[in-house]
C-alpha cells in the first residue's frame, strides 16, 4: 500500500469536516478529485475506508485507524516543516562571543571552524578585548555568546552547560614536586607560577586552590600563549595549572609531569552565556551543540 502525507491530511479533514464538500474546502481541492483520491487509497487498502450511508460521513474501523495514524504523523511532520522554516529564516545572523576563559581558544576554533561551514551567512566575532567584561556586554547585546564558568542569576540571561574540566598541575619532570601524586596549596609556596595575563580571580589555580587555602605562590609570571607557558614549565622556570584539554600533548612527555590538584582534584564547567530570545535560534543552537562536543574530542585526544 502507497501511503502519502496526503492521503493522511485527507482522512483526517473528512473525519473532522463530516463530508466531501467542507473538506474539498479545507484542502483546497475539487469534491471530484477528493472522492476520486479516497476510491484510490480505498483500491489500495482492500477495504472501504468510510461508512458512505452515515450523515454526516463517518469513517470505518479502518478508517479510525488511518486517523490514529494521521493524528501520530502529521503533527510531527508540521513540527519539521516549522523547524525547516526556522533554518530558512535564520540562516543569517551576528554571532559575536566574549571568552571569560583564557585557554579555551585551543577548542574554540575548531567549534568555529565547523560552524562556518555549516551557517556561511552568519557573520563570527570574537571579542577578546571584553574577555572579562562579558555579560554586561551580553545584556548590552554587544555580543552575542559568553563562555563562562561563573553563571549568575541574571534576568533574560541562559546559561546552556557545555562540559566539565579538570584543572590539572604542570611541572618539568626535574621539579622536586614531580615526585607527589597529588598537588596541595602549600606545595606551591616556593613555586614561581606561570599564568595567563588575567585577573586571579578568573583563574582556577587561584579560586579552586590557593585562595581558599590563603596561600601565595613565591611569585607569578603572566604569559600570553599556551605553547610558552609549556615551554617555560618544560625549562623548569615554574610551574603551571592548566585545563585537561590543554595539557593532552604532554601527559606522556617525558619532559613533563602532570598531576590532580588536592588527593581529590578538582572540576569546573564552563557554560555558554545567551540572551533568552536567542538561545532557541538555530545557528545559536547549532554553534552550543559544537561546543559540547570538540573539546571532549581535545580531552580524550592522546
Amino acid at each position: 500500500m502507497h501511503l502519502e502525507f496526503r492521503h493522511l491530511r485527507t482522512i483526517k479533514a473528512i473525519h473532522d469536516c463530516g463530508g466531501l464538500a467542507r473538506a474539498a474546502d479545507q484542502l483546497n481541492i475539487t469534491q471530484s478529485a477528493l472522492s476520486h483520491q479516497i476510491k484510490g487509497l480505498e483500491d489500495q487498502a482492500g477495504v472501504e475506508l468510510f461508512i458512505r450511508r452515515s450523515k454526516p460521513m463517518k469513517l470505518s474501523s479502518a478508517g479510525m485507524k488511518l486517523l490514529r495514524l494521521a493524528e501520530r504523523i502529521l503533527p510531527e511532520v508540521e513540527a519539521m516543516q516549522e523547524d525547516f522554516a526556522g533554518l530558512r529564516a535564520g540562516k543569517s545572523g551576528r554571532l559575536h562571543i566574549a571568552i571569560e576563559c583564557h585557554a579555551c581558544f585551543e577548542w574554540l576554533f575548531p567549534v568555529l571552524e565547523g560552524f562556518r561551514k555549516a551557517w556561511p551567512d552568519v557573520d563570527v566575532d570574537i571579542r577578546p578585548g571584553l574577555s572579562f567584561d562579558g555579560l554586561p556586554a551580553l545584556m548590552r547585546e554587544e555580543v552575542d555568546l559568553v563562555v563562562s564558568s561563573d553563571p549568575e542569576d541574571l534576568s533574560g540571561v541562559d546559561f546552556t552547560p557545555l562540559f566539565d574540566y579538570e584543572p590539572v598541575f604542570v611541572a618539568s619532570s626535574q621539579n622536586p614536586l614531580a615526585k607527589k601524586d597529588f598537588i596541595d596549596a602549600e606545595d606551591l609556596k616556593d613555586q614561581m607560577l606561570i599564568t595567563y595575563p588575567v585577573d586571579r580571580t578568573r583563574l582556577d589555580v587561584f579560586t579552586e586552590l590557593l585562595i581558599p587555602a590563603g596561600v601565595e605562590p613565591r611569585g607569578t609570571r603572566q604569559v600570553e600563549l599556551t605553547a610558552v607557558i609549556l615551554l617555560l614549565v618544560a625549562s623548569n622556570r615554574g610551574v603551571a595549572v592548566l585545563p585537561d584539554w590543554v595539557v593532552r600533548e604532554v601527559r606522556y612527555n617525558s619532559d613533563y609531569v602532570t598531576r590532580p590538584l588536592t588527593k581529590d582534584g578538582r572540576t569546573k564547567r564552563l557554560y555558554a552565556a545567551t540572551r533568552a530570545e536567542d538561545t532557541t535560534k538555530p545557528f545559536m543552537s547549532h554553534v552550543i551543540r559544537l561546543a559540547r562536543t570538540e573539546p571532549v574530542k581535545l580531552q580524550r585526544a592522546g
